[in-house]
């Protein structure tokens, strides 16, 4: 299968080990891959902050480039969230029902990555190895808009070596929320000290999730502890060890 990898803004400006990780696992996986240098925002950062209007020409563009993509693949819940919540309803407000028809055909071909792995390909044990204790914290738009359930603690429980660590009160949010965190500092930083205690609490040496941009918010507490917990993209550790598969 050809596969198309939106590789997301945060990722590409933070965190571009994740991209790397999905190319791995996917070709690993006898996939191959296409990234398209046109592809820019998901609109989401636009929609959230109420620049509804001015969301409408990013999802318009990200139709143009995908238009006919076979599959796409995104590392983040909260993108395709974004593309399944809203983009047919922002080209609705727009009152152009061509881009509505566009959305529509090809928003079933856009998948999360670890969605894509289970509910697309069916395949939860992908060959990885991984020596480390591990707790998962599952985003708001993961488990609330996309509801993946327990998909990416499958493909957890099939890497080899690594020991899952159940989290209390998984589905608490740790506070981020993009521009919440932002507007709403004292309510977001009462939410992710929670989270955190949560994490702590697991024995855990890593922290996933298949949002960087929550990963982000909860290394940025630990680090300021002086925690020795760091965090990886779910995609980070599917694609480490040597790829045999049993």
């Amino acid at each position: 299968m050809l596969v198309s990898l939106f590789i997301t803004c945060y990722n590409d400006a933070l965190f571009p080990e994740t991209g790397k990780s999905v190319v791995s696992v996917l070709e690993r996986l006898g996939h191959r891959i296409e990234f398209r240098p046109e592809q820019t925002c998901c609109g989401q950062m636009h929609w959230n902050t109420g620049y509804l209007r001015e969301a409408v020409p990013i999802i318009r563009h990200f139709v143009r480039v995908y238009r006919d993509a076979e599959t796409v693949v995104v590392p983040s819940s909260s993108c395709v969230a974004m593309m399944r919540d809203h983009y047919a309803k922002a080209a609705e407000m727009d009152g152009d029902a061509g881009l509505v028809a566009e959305i529509n055909t090809l928003l079933p071909r856009v998948y999360e990555f670890s969605e894509f792995l289970a509910r697309k390909l069916g395949i939860e044990d992908v060959g990885a190895s991984y020596p480390h204790k591990v707790t998962y914290h599952a985003s708001c738009h993961s488990m609330r808009s996309l509801h993946l359930g327990d998909i990416p603690i499958r493909l957890l429980n099939n890497v080899r070596g690594l020991e899952l660590q159940p989290i209390q009160n998984m589905q608490e949010c740790c506070g981020f929320g993009g521009t919440f965190s932002i507007k709403n500092a004292d309510v977001s930083s009462a939410m992710l000290a929670d989270k955190v205690r949560n994490v702590l609490e697991t024995g855990a040496e890593v922290c996933t999730a298949v949002d960087n941009s929550c990963l982000m918010h909860l290394y940025g507490s630990l680090h300021r502890q002086g925690a020795p917990v760091r965090t990886a993209h779910l995609a980070e550790i599917l694609a480490s060890g040597d790829g045999a598969r049993a």
